[in-house]
């Protein structure tokens, strides 16, 4: 019995992307669809992110739809990826897809060493990423990632206008591009700003700054609710906002704060991740809740904000910060790195339903 396209289309539209609860071909997700006389039948699922947490799931599910679909004898099922995005055309960060602003209410939770984690894992997964480091008060990424003695290498480009503009090459390491005002000022010297210059820092750094083709643009963001944050909202469409803290209860009401801020600028709030969650020791297998326990989880519910996961203290999350090889990359079999990845995955899939839901809002379409 010959297999007919409609018929392997219709199985197709009972299989749902989880996270957007739409089939497939309605999604546009389905791509080069072949059926051979021998009654194989190949395709490709091409996701909304390479970072998608349900990768097996659904093709799993593809397989198994199409295969019911009489005369089929094989399946073949390819699953690539393009990442969407809403962000329009723009002046800064052109070539960017998602930008995702990290951010905590105070210091010390270690919302830099989530970044940088957090961003390698990101490109692990075959995404590309850079990494802006905008806490230009204290910019630790160069250090973190083992690049202090790198500097950003000049170029000049032709803009649509004709005129030349200089800009400058981020600095790659671990799959990322990097840029920080550490490459640019000596590891000594204080960063004695105020709004105005820092908001022209920033703007340089958005735009003159040759991030090439990403689909995610990680920013460090300073602690608090300052002037770094607002000029970001300002200079730019953001896709979204991860927030980071500790368990304890000092951190959770100072996150609340920064959840309110840019709830009333209207930036989406992608998820909590906490961090320091607890500590196993290495020795007893006994497990600490030193900074308390569920504070960032109860904070995500109060305000419905999706709670992305928790990552335990770990000496090798620490040492990996200080010696310039990350967690991820020194250690990938340790249990904060498989967190590292599935809050990782979580991240990619808010993004992806936030573009979707944003697209269904609006009537230009998603750009993939």
């Amino acid at each position: 019995m010959a297999v007919s396209e409609e018929d392997v289309l219709v199985a197709l539209r009972t299989v749902n992307d989880p996270d957007l609860q739409r089939d497939l071909v309605s999604l546009n997700m389905i791509r080069d669809l072949k059926i051979g006389d021998n009654g194989e039948v190949s395709l490709t699922v091409m996701l909304t992110t390479p970072a998608c947490p349900l990768k097996a799931q659904i093709e799993s599910d593809v397989k198994a739809a199409v295969t019911r679909v009489a005369g089929v004898k094989k399946v073949l099922v390819n699953m690539g990826a393009n990442v969407t995005s809403t962000l329009r055309p723009q002046d800064l960060a052109t070539g960017v897809r998602n930008i995702i602003g990290v951010a905590s209410g105070k210091g010390g939770v270690g919302k830099s060493t989530v970044s940088v984690n957090l961003a390698i894992a990101l490109a692990q997964s075959g995404a590309r990423v850079g990494l802006l480091d905008a806490d230009i008060y204290g910019p630790n990424i160069p250090l973190m990632l083992g690049v202090t003695e790198e500097q950003p290498q000049l170029t000049v480009r032709t803009d649509a206008q004709g005129n030349e503009i200089e800009m400058m090459i981020p600095v790659e390491k671990h799959g990322l591009k990097i840029m920080s005002m550490g490459f640019l000022v000596g590891e000594d010297t204080p960063v004695i700003w105020r709004g105005p210059m820092l908001n022209s820092a920033l703007k340089q750094f958005l735009g003159q700054v040759d991030w090439g083709e990403l689909d995610y643009l990680v920013v460090d963001l300073p602690p608090g609710t300052g002037d770094v944050q607002i000029s970001l909202i300002q200079l730019v469409k953001i896709t979204g906002i991860v927030h980071v803290t500790t368990p304890q209860a000092v951190a959770v009401q100072d996150v609340r704060k920064g959840i309110m801020m840019f709830e009333s600028q209207k930036v989406p709030l992608l998820g909590i991740v906490e961090n320091m969650s607890y500590f196993i020791s290495p020795k007893s297998g006994e497990r600490t809740d030193i900074f308390g326990t569920g504070g960032g989880e109860n904070v995500a519910r109060i305000y419905g904000i999706p709670f992305l996961g928790q990552i335990p203290l770990e000496p090798p999350i620490r040492e990996g910060g200080d010696s310039g090889v990350p967690v991820v990359i020194g250690h990938p079999n340790s249990e904060s790195v498989q967190r590292f990845r599935q809050i990782a995955e979580q991240l990619a899939a808010q993004v992806s339903v936030q573009n979707f839901t944003q697209a269904e809002r609006e009537p230009s379409p998603i750009r993939s």
